[in-house]
């Protein structure tokens, strides 16, 4: 048998945990529906001010291909943030910018449902997709400028 579409996301994403399957328990049984997951294995995440990860959010879901990654918001923390592949390497700069990777930790729900504050916007489909890090650098210059154009 197959897994389904929301199966394979919730498998893809407990495999980054120290132990899957105590991930999976605590998203089914626990408190608080998230788990911490460690950064910089299969994935690391840029997060930013809210209002810039939404517009940014826009412009990627406008681009035909590739599809947008995981993305997932903190509407308490008023963040998004973006699943890229990991880089040790990568320096992201700017007003507010957070970067998770390698020895980081990120709050994760589900992928199939929302955890208190915590929602996907775009949850992760399983296949392992993730943001391509030249177009959300992209996505994020075009928010910028609609931020700072006046009347927007």
């Amino acid at each position: 048998m197959r897994n389904t579409p929301p199966e394979q996301a919730l498998e893809w994403l407990a495999a980054s945990a120290t132990d899957p399957q105590a991930c999976k328990q605590e998203w089914a049984h626990g408190e608080s529906g998230t788990v911490l997951l460690p950064a910089g294995r299969f994935w690391d995440v840029l997060s930013v001010p809210e209002e810039l990860g939404l517009l940014a959010l826009d412009a990627l879901l406008r681009i035909p291909l590739p599809k947008p990654g995981p993305t997932l918001a903190d509407f308490a923390a008023h963040r998004v943030g973006f699943f890229l592949p990991p880089d040790p390497m990568t320096s992201w700069i700017g007003r507010g910018i957070r970067y998770a990777g390698e020895g980081a930790w990120v709050s994760v729900p589900p992928p199939c449902r929302a955890a208190g504050s915590l929602r996907w916007l775009v949850p992760p489909d399983g296949s392992g997709a993730l943001h391509l890090p030249t177009a959300l650098e992209l996505a994020l210059h075009q928010a910028v400028g609609r931020l700072a154009a006046p009347g927007e």
